[in-house]
Parts: structure tokens; sequence; C-alpha cells
């Protein structure tokens, strides 16, 4: 039993879950599959999916919580203090890949955890909070990039004027492709090891995160996804996309987790697109939008 209110975090998270769901099924035109699973070590979750829309060809918004007896490396290399806790963890993680090449590709995660005091041991439950949300376009819109960070800079407001500047560059620096030397995307906010304000100060600015989402994308949605494409948008779209599966592979903690934690594979590699291309040392010609998204995907002052 944790010190702290995890039934509540639960409710909110579960809540938020149904609520993104909803909206995205009003949005669209296709219905969410419900996949409900057990985790053999320790809880499980709910995977909502659609497959194959006109909207959303890939969409999958996942509640989870799971726990188990040591922590997991990725969980415990900022905390070599930690290791060896018992611990629980729950969140709620989407990844939304539109069909229509100009609606962006987004991502969503807002979590907790909780490791456990070891009995015997002078030691108290430790928790933290993190998440964020962040946005994938395949071609520039300054529009769509502003109404996103400011969506994200009013709700972080909100808890004090310094978390946005902050977690925006977190967000700059996480999702970034080392090896390829650009941005993932055109950022958002990210933030982890949250616990410093208290418990009820940092539950409330996790809510404000995820409150954030449907207002920070939906409207994007609604102003793109009717714009003509052709298939060589859908070609960059897939190159693009591989960009996207190359980051979630190699760099992303919450893969890592899912799979060091022996979560359920199904449900971790939900957020990888359902058609991706690579090709050699191609570039795209100089003066086409594709070009144009090179310049468009760098750290700037969105808000």
């Amino acid at each position: 039993m944790s010190a702290f209110p995890v039934t509540d975090v639960q409710a909110y998270l579960t809540g938020l879950q149904t609520r993104i769901v909803q909206a995205l099924e009003q949005a669209g035109d296709a219905a969410f599959r419900t996949d409900t699973w057990q985790r053999p070590e320790g809880g499980g979750g709910i995977s909502r999916l659609i497959e194959g829309g006109q909207l959303f060809e890939r969409a999958g918004v996942l509640f989870s919580h799971v726990h188990g007896t040591r922590l997991p490396p990725s969980a415990s290399a900022h905390r070599p203090e930690l290791a060896g806790r018992s611990w629980q963890a729950m969140g709620v993680s989407l990844v939304l890949h539109p069909r229509n090449p100009y609606v962006p590709t987004t991502h969503m995660n807002v979590r907790m955890f909780v490791a456990a005091a070891r009995p015997g041991h002078a030691e108290n439950d430790v928790f933290w909070f993190g998440g964020g949300l962040d946005l994938t376009p395949c071609y520039a819109f300054e529009d769509d990039a502003r109404h996103f960070h400011q969506t994200c800079r009013a709700a972080l407001d909100l808890h004090g004027a310094a978390y946005y500047p902050q977690y925006k560059r977190w967000c700059d620096e996480y999702f970034y492709l080392k090896h390829r030397q650009e941005m993932r995307g055109i950022g958002g906010i990210f933030f982890d090891d949250l616990n410093e304000p208290g418990f009820d100060a940092s539950f409330a600015l996790l809510r404000s995160v995820g409150d954030a989402f449907l207002p920070a994308y939906l409207p994007i949605v609604q102003r793109r996804r009717d714009t003509p494409y052709a298939q060589a948008q859908r070609d960059f779209q897939a190159y693009r996309r591989g960009r996207y599966v190359e980051f979630n592979l190699v760099f992303d903690r919450g893969t890592l987790f899912g799979l060091q934690s022996g979560g359920r594979t199904e449900s971790i590699l939900l957020s990888m697109p359902p058609q991706a291309q690579w090709r050699y040392d191609w570039h795209p010609d100089p003066g086409t939008p594709e070009a144009a998204l090179a310049s468009f995907l760098q750290p700037r002052d969105w808000a």
C-alpha cells in the first residue's frame, strides 16, 4: 500500500483516456477497439486503438498500471539509491498517426511512478510524475506550431512562469535524433522526475498537461484533415515516419521501460506507424515543401 493517493491518480488517468477516445471518435470516422490485458508479473492495462481508419491510419490511447518487485534499469538509472525497491507505475500514453500527410503525428504521455520503502530500512516511499506532448509534422505550418505551443504554455503557466521554458527546452533536447543530427518534430513540452513541489502540486501540474492535449491538437486536425494530397506526399510521410521509428527504438525511455519491465509488447509497439520507408541517402529537391521541413524542425520560440 502506497503512502500516496494512487487511486486518485488512477481515476484521473482512466477518465482522461475515456475523454480523449470519445473526442477522437467524434472527430474521426472509426470507433476505437478495446483490448484489456493483464501482466503476469503484476498489473495490466486497457489499450484503445484504431487500425486503418480514414482519419487515423493508426491511433493508440493506452492506460496501464503495472507493478513489480525491483525497479527496471531504465527507471533507476538516474536514481541508483532506489535500485532494488518494489515499484508501481501508471500512465496514459497515446500516439496518433493520421492518414493525411498534412495532419501531423502527435504523442502524449502522463505518468506516475512510486518506489516503495523497503521493509526494515529507514526510508520513505518515493513518487515522481512525468510526461508531455509533442507534435511531429511532415509539412511546415507555422500557425499549427504556434497554436500547439501556446496551448502548452497556457497549461503550464497556471503553475508558474518558469515551467514552460524549462519543459519546452527539455522536449527539444529529448526528441532529438543524435545520429541524424535533427529534431523529431517541432517539440512541445516534456518533463520527468517531478516531485519537488509536493504530491498535490505535482499531480495538479500533471492534470494540466493531460487536459491540454485535446485543445492543443484537435484544432490542427480540423484545419488540415481535408487538404488534398497525392502519392508523392504519402511517400514523404512514410520517409519521415522512418525517423519516428528510429527515435522510438533507439532513444525513447518509455519504450525501454516497457520492454525491460516485461510489459505487453503489442501495446508498447503500438506507437509505431503502420507503414514507413527508408531511402538510401535521399534528399528532397531544393525549394520544395519537403525541403522546407528541415529548417522548420529547429528549436524556436513558437509561443
